[in-house]
């Protein structure tokens, strides 16, 4: 290596954190549901919002907590929206 052609400096990089707000529910929830709903029926449809960039192109996934994901009672249908 030739010494005259080697050069050093100092670089300053500042990272933007484009993932400063988490995902949350698109309004607030309260779920009921009746004794007598039929089987299969819609009891609740939950969106999520992210205030983050890019703003249409965030994919959400939902899934039970283990304990209900065990309780064949209930269940969870992705409607691709």
């Amino acid at each position: 290596e030739n010494p005259a052609q080697i050069g050093r400096g100092y670089v300053a990089i500042t990272i933007l954190d484009i993932n400063d707000n988490a995902p949350e529910f698109a309004t607030e929830y309260e779920t009921t549901v009746c004794e007598n709903a039929q089987p299969g029926q819609v009891i609740q449809k939950i969106s999520a919002i992210d205030k983050d960039d890019p703003p249409n192109g965030h994919q959400f996934y939902f899934s039970l907590t283990a304990e209900a994901a065990n309780n064949h009672n209930f269940t969870l249908q992705d409607n691709k929206g």
